[in-house]
């Protein structure tokens, strides 16, 4: 009889019968497939939706079904997705966080009795928030004769649930509405994502009515930086919802608090996390340089806006703002691929910033004194032409190899990418197959980057031999170490650099009479 196995899962030395056996063997070089780099995690406050938990956000119209419309106030979760997607952000991980005050909203149902109806059910919000008292719960007659229908809004839900010939009378009734709303009547209508309901005292038919719910309040009047950080143990809550989620670039929407950087400098080293930190507004650059350092910031992972922060027109509430410039940039830095960097690159739909707006712009010599300092600031005009963009293009690292933000993206790019495929070979044999097909997967992710343009040596472009190298081979592996369990490869991998100053050395005049060659009189 023959067998067909996964390679690896046969005792040869245990084979008595005689038979034919096929292994099925993966191909023989592992994949190294990037991790992704447009992933932006968000915490801040919203007028609906899941608290503590990431949520995908693709666009603004799934923001709002998600979680609300933007509000015009400190933290808003929607303001800062507003700013991003303007700035072709495509992958957003919001996570919403209250200050514990907040309440879901809520209908009583009642029934036909008089002259006082009893209640046959309490319908509650879902999810907590302002939001919650837009929604309406129907209560009419169904498609079907002697039979009810509950249909359920919100003005945000594209989908309006409809729950439709409800049988039974009596309390037998109001329990099989509840059930239809809490569980779904089949595999098309499902349970519902907007109310969740319980059963009443009535025993008499539902009245045929409209509700609205009421009472739903946001959580959101008195957050703290301590709501914004959250707790790092299980079930993990603000900045830490975050943890495993991929999300290369982190911002705590409009928490200028100096005491919460190294926090979210940990963080940031700790996820692979570009972590976007703001001052509060109206931060001169002195002022933003004794925070920094106070904080004790000098990481590549950490960027440091200046409070100049930017006027936005927030269209959903029709009204110019004053926002923090974490949006803009969070978003603009996820469009980009890993190796570039955000230095001199246009940032969309900012009005002004507080400094264009008083008409004292940075000098010279306040640029320098951020580059000096590891701090950024948007401003307009910028070394391309007359728009806003950032003007360090750095991080806070005081490290001259890392203190560009192309520096801080590619490194956790290629660092996470190579770790998410390397984990495959711990519990196989250290053989010379093994380590050959480690480093070659290996060798061929830092090619296929090499063809793509992301990393090389500018003056030998066409050598791949220039742009990296791996050693995972006997000179680096003793057998002591093997012996112990371990195997090591050693990488080294050459960035292009970013353009910071363009030099150009022009001559012009008029010649001298004595370099003018004069032809001979006949």
């Amino acid at each position: 009889m023959a067998q067909v196995i996964p390679y690896g899962s046969l005792n040869t030395q245990a084979i008595l019968a005689p038979g034919a056996i096929v292994q099925i063997k993966p191909p023989a070089v592992t994949t190294i497939n990037g991790v992704p780099t447009n992933i932006i995690g968000a915490v801040g406050s919203a007028t609906w939706g899941a608290v503590n938990t990431p949520v995908i956000c693709g666009s603004m119209n799934e923001f709002v079904r998600n979680f609300g419309y933007p509000v015009a106030r400190q933290y808003d979760l929607g303001t800062f997705v507003n700013a991003a997607t303007i700035n072709f952000a495509s992958y957003i991980l919001g996570v919403r966080v209250t200050d514990g005050t907040d309440t879901a909203a809520s209908a009583t149902v009642l029934d036909v009795t008089t002259p006082t109806p009893v209640t046959g059910m309490t319908v509650t919000a879902i999810y907590t928030g302002s939001l919650g008292n837009t929604i309406s719960v129907i209560l009419s007659q169904g498609s079907a004769q002697n039979t009810f229908k509950v249909t359920v809004a919100m003005p945000n839900n594209p989908i309006t649930e409809i729950f439709d010939n409800i049988s039974g009378s009596g309390a037998t009734l109001w329990a099989n509405i509840v059930a239809a709303i809490n569980m779904g009547q089949n595999s098309v209508r499902g349970p519902s994502r907007l109310i969740v309901a319980t059963v009443g005292s009535s025993t008499a038919a539902p009245a045929i009515a409209s509700y609205t719910l009421s009472g739903g309040t946001d959580g959101a009047s008195s957050i703290t930086a301590a709501d914004m950080i959250g707790l790092d143990t299980s079930p993990r809550s603000g900045m830490y919802a975050l943890r495993g989620s991929q999300a290369s670039v982190v911002s705590l929407v409009d928490l200028d608090t100096p005491s919460t950087y190294p926090t979210q400098q940990a963080y940031g080293d700790s996820e692979g996390s570009f972590m976007m930190l703001v001052g509060p507004p109206g931060q001169t650059l002195s002022q933003a340089q004794t925070a920094k350092n106070t904080a004790g910031l000098n990481d590549y992972n950490v960027k440091f806006l200046v409070g100049d922060w930017c006027y936005f027109f927030d269209s959903f509430n029709n009204v110019t703002r004053l926002i923090s410039p974490q949006g803009f940039v969070a978003g603009a830095y996820s469009a980009l691929a890993p190796n570039d960097s955000l230095l001199n690159k246009q940032l969309l739909g900012i009005v002004a910033t507080q400094t264009t707006m008083s008409g004292t712009p940075y000098t010279q010599a306040d640029i320098v004194f951020a580059c000096s300092n590891g701090l950024d600031f948007i401003f307009n005009p910028s070394p391309g032409g007359n728009y806003f963009a950032l003007q360090t293009g750095q991080n806070t690292s005081s490290n001259a190899l890392e203190r560009m933000d192309a520096f801080t993206r590619l490194t956790n790019y290629l660092a996470y990418s190579i770790a998410s495929a390397i984990g495959a070979y711990i519990g196989q044999l250290q053989n010379p197959t093994v380590r050959n097909d480690a480093a070659a997967a290996i060798r061929s992710f830092l090619l296929s980057l090499y063809q793509l343009g992301y990393i090389g040596d500018v003056n030998f472009p066409t050598q791949a031999a220039k742009a990296f190298s791996v050693i995972l081979d006997s000179s680096n592996n003793p057998s002591i170490r093997v012996s112990e369990g371990y195997m090591q490869a050693d990488i080294q991998v050459v960035d292009y650099a970013v353009i910071r100053n363009f030099i150009v050395n022009l001559q012009n005049g008029v010649p001298s009479l004595n370099s003018v060659i004069r032809a001979p009189v006949n």
